[in-house]
């Protein structure tokens, strides 16, 4: 095993050094100053848009890359002493209407004609924003991390207008230089320009891209040029109040309601271009929507993303420190129990090598004896390494303050402290080809009793027909990580992974292969105990809709009891040994439609020598660009002997997205689970008065399915206003 990291090790550092020039160098545009004022309206009359440079002649990503697409996408851009401007010439490729899902926000790319900018303002083909909007007007804007993920979550203040003409749809936007964070004095921004036209199914670049990269790949950037250095725009303070009334009842416990009044304020001041302090005083997240339900069969905790604003800039440092189910700071846990009374939050660019970030959130005593207050802190640094490549580390600590255990309790149900130490190299070649991390973690707690170790890495290697990756894990039966997401303990994983694309010449397919994966386990004594392998073979039209069948082998030794329906509260036995066979299917419809479909199917073995059937499916249809309608339903039936017997589990979430106009929104959903008897309903309604200045009404139900009665219930109106200093 070491022989082979290190191999794999030195060819990573090989590939990364051998492609550190920049891919695409020599797409370079041109930016000026603006030779007159500009009035976003969605139209070319400004004499600055005729003066300005043209980037056109778009590469086609999919569904082929090796020629110039075939719709033609005209950028110009330009700025003055606060914005930098953006128009965008979409050309249609044949006649016909546009295709939107509806003017929601953040809306889903794959359903929408679009157009993107991604921009890399610390020139360093890792870390950047993303602006755009589909054809009907709708904004999108995220952080980028990684060298190519969008965190939509992100939300912050800038202006655009798209006007529809018969032959093409226009898209101006202004940026305020205080929206985002850039480095001081560089001349020279990464920067590349994504068109989604559904109609032709074409997918296009100004600077070339791979089709197996996304469109937001960083390394694949060109250069924006400046005339001079982009301005420096003085102050740059934010202040965000809200104030919101409301009240919530928990009727089940045959509570009266209580009624809300609060008002708290974040604060965004800008130390640097580069570098951002946040501060929150009682900050409130109830506009944020809830999670959707899951039908639960999992043996450990599930994951859910991160919604709230405040811990959203720059992110990533935190929270992408380890794997999926490796995460030593969750957010999440702050204020999951307890309200947050205030936080602050220092993180952004140092220079070009550097980046940093440091966290302090302090809650709220509950009560003495449930509760105590906590503070959580949160220290992390980037170093890059070679050409997009860092070595980061990071500290978290929880520590419970007035901490008066009940002392005759064995197992107090909180800590006085939690404390994790990790460091990670995280690889990414100049090409993308090679990916990958190695990470260690150790984690303190009182009297030694959760010092506990991790070391995982995986190596990645994406080419154009064939991608692989290796993977392992281990995680000491003593590791704890209190703000963290590890639901699982005291094992060894391996997990190597490959997969083979054709690109065949039909007119039809756009690409067909298989995958292939096994992952195993080892318990903290070296016995094996489960393993999960997977083969599935890939079908992906040129329509943009796709099929997978798949079958795998699953074997599990329980390290602990386990309801296999996490419903009955029956239990197999810690020790028990379970192995079975199933296949199913996966179908995507295509997204040009008014009326779209997915659906999913599993059968085969289970638990316990019991069996398992699944059916999940979405039915969507929009009236475009207003109404926005979806149905999903998922539901398994499990057959198991006795206890258990028979259990059939409905999930069903009808949703409705009303966008009246791009500043004016109505969201209504309904989730029905059978497995934890709940009827959920949630509405919100949102008014962008002003740039990042909202209204929200949210209204939320729970009842319980049978008697039907409502459980608890919560309205909610707040008010927030971005006000620049």
């Amino acid at each position: 095993m070491r022989k082979l990291l290190i191999i794999l090790f030195l060819n990573s550092f090989f590939a990364e050094s051998l492609f550190a020039q920049k891919i695409n160098e020599s797409y370079r545009l041109p930016i000026q100053k603006t030779s007159s004022t500009i009035e976003i309206d969605g139209a070319l009359t400004e004499q600055a848009w005729l003066d300005a440079e043209v980037a056109t002649d778009f590469f086609m990503i999919t569904p082929m890359d090796t020629s110039f697409a075939k719709v033609r996408t005209d950028v110009r851009m330009t700025y003055d002493d606060e914005n930098l401007y953006l128009l965008v010439e979409n050309f249609h490729g044949i006649p016909g209407p546009y295709m939107v899902e509806s003017l929601r926000r953040d809306f889903s790319f794959g359903k929408n004609d679009n157009f993107l900018l991604f921009m890399d303002p610390f020139d360093d083909q890792t870390n950047g924003f993303s602006f755009g909007a589909n054809a009907a007007g709708a904004q999108w804007d995220g952080i980028m991390y990684n060298g190519g993920s969008v965190d939509l979550s992100w939300d912050n203040k800038w202006y655009s207008k798209v006007t529809n003409y018969d032959d093409k749809w226009v898209f101006e936007a202004k940026i305020p230089f205080k929206s985002i964070r850039y480095k001081k004095g560089i001349t020279e921004w990464g920067i590349n320009f994504s068109r989604l036209d559904l109609k032709t199914t074409e997918k296009s670049g100004w600077a070339p891209v791979p089709r197996q990269f996304p469109s937001a790949s960083l390394a694949y950037t060109g250069i924006l040029v400046w005339d001079q250095a982009p301005p420096q725009v003085g102050a740059n303070v934010s202040i965000i109040p809200y104030a919101l009334g409301g009240f919530r009842q928990n009727r089940s416990e045959g509570e009266d309601p209580v009624y809300r009044k609060e008002v708290g304020v974040d604060a965004k001041i800008a130390l640097t271009s580069s570098l951002n302090l946040d501060l929150t005083v009682n900050p409130d997240f109830s506009q944020v929507e809830v999670d959707r339900q899951v039908t639960n069969l999992d043996r450990f905790e599930l994951f859910f993303p991160e919604r709230r604003q405040f811990f959203l800039e720059n992110g990533d440092l935190f929270a992408s420190f380890g794997y999926e189910r490796i995460r030593p700071f969750f957010s999440r846990r702050i204020g999951l129990n307890a309200p947050i009374q205030f936080g602050a939050r220092v993180s952004g660019k140092v220079n070009k090598d550097w980046r940093i970030g440091a966290m302090n959130m302090q809650t709220e005593e509950v009560n003495e004896d449930a509760l105590p207050s906590q503070n959580f802190t949160v220290l992390a640094a980037q170093r890059r390494v070679g050409a997009r490549s860092n070595i980061g580390a990071i500290f978290v600590n929880k520590q419970s303050l007035k901490y008066n255990p009940d002392p005759n309790s064995e197992n107090p149900i909180y800590s006085q402290f939690n404390r994790n130490l990790g460091l990670e190299y995280n690889l990414a070649t100049s090409n993308n080809l090679w990916t990958g991390k190695v990470m260690g973690l150790k984690s303190f707690g009182p009297d030694n009793t959760d010092n506990g170790f991790v070391q995982a890495a995986n190596f990645k290697y994406t080419a154009g027909n064939l991608t692989w990756e290796w993977q392992h894990e281990y995680v000491s039966d003593k590791y704890t990580a209190e703000v963290g997401y590890v639901p699982r303990n005291g094992y060894f994983k391996i997990n190597p992974k490959i997969g083979y694309r054709w690109f065949p010449t039909s007119e039809k397919i756009l690409s067909h292969g298989p995958d292939v994966s096994s992952t195993s386990y080892w318990n903290k004594s070296g016995e094996f105990t489960d393993n999960t392998s997977f083969i599935a073979y890939n079908v992906k039209w040129r329509s943009q809709s796709t099929f997978m069948l798949w079958t795998a082998y699953d074997y599990v030794e329980l390290q602990r009891p386990f309801d296999p329906t996490n419903y009955s509260g029956e239990t197999l036995s810690a020790g028990s040994k379970h192995k079975w066979f199933a296949w199913g299917t996966e179908y995507t419809s295509k997204p040009q439609s008014i009326f779209t479909y997915a659906f999913s199917t599993r059968m085969g073995g289970y638990y316990a020598d019991g069996e398992r059937y699944n059916v999940s499916g979405e039915l969507g249809y929009r009236f475009q660009p207003y109404v926005s309608i979806a149905m999903n339903a998922n539901y398994n039936r499990i057959i198991l002997p006795e206890p258990w017997f028979t259990n059939n589990f409905w999930l069903v979430g009808p949703r409705v997205d009303v966008t009246m106009t791009n500043t004016l929104f109505f969201t209504a959903f309904v989730q029905y689970n059978e497995q934890i008897e709940n009827i959920n309903l949630n509405t919100r309604f949102q008014w962008r008065f002003k740039p990042a200045s909202d209204i929200f009404l949210v209204y939320t139900d729970n009842y319980l399915p049978a008697p039907f009665y409502t459980k608890n219930r919560s309205l909610v109106l707040k008010f927030t206003y971005w006000w620049n200093l």
